[in-house]
């Protein structure tokens, strides 16, 4: 069943397929437009700086006229991510705009990570040590980018124990 949000979300996948951003991807899951996954490489010269952090993009059918879901699969240490990895993100809630596609949804994503609203913070404890400890925080956001790596590792791992029909070798 071809609907509008499921005709934008064909028209934002090729947007972002001929011309992707840089440090972001997403595409749907194979059965199902409305669901997306997403990567962001954390911004160099950051703390995020290297590291590799997944997402999930849900849509209902009043998109574009009503924001995705967006949320942080990877464990994320940010003032603006709740632990159980939701964003809090103005264009995702009051400054929602039907201009916005999957391109721009990730790269203001992105660039939220180095720079955080802490006056309005998901994770006080980032936002804290961002304000006052700067050096800790960036530590703490290191650990999430090693993290981050040891992921794509698993994932890795798990892709080279299935042979070419996709199931598992013993």
């Amino acid at each position: 069943m071809s609907t509008a949000a499921r005709r934008r979300l064909i028209r934002d996948l090729k947007r972002i397929q001929q011309d992707p951003p840089d440090g972001v991807s997403a595409s749907p899951h194979a059965d199902n437009v409305m669901i997306w996954n997403a990567i962001i490489i954390g911004p160099s010269d950051t703390p995020f700086e290297d590291g590799t952090f997944r997402l999930s993009i849900t849509f209902d059918e009043e998109y574009p006229n009503k924001p995705p879901q967006v949320k942080f699969l990877s464990e994320m240490f940010h003032p603006n991510v709740y632990a159980s990895g939701e964003l809090c993100l103005d264009i995702l809630q009051n400054r929602w705009s039907p201009t916005f596609d999957v391109s721009s949804i990730l790269t203001s994503v992105q660039s939220l990570l180095n720079d955080p609203n802490t006056a309005s913070p998901a994770n006080v404890e980032a936002a804290q040590l961002y304000k006052d400890h700067s050096s800790m925080y960036a530590k703490r956001v290191r650990e999430t980018v090693e993290k981050s790596w040891a992921e794509d590792l698993m994932d890795d791992d798990d892709d080279d124990d299935e042979d070419e029909d996709g199931e598992d070798e013993d």
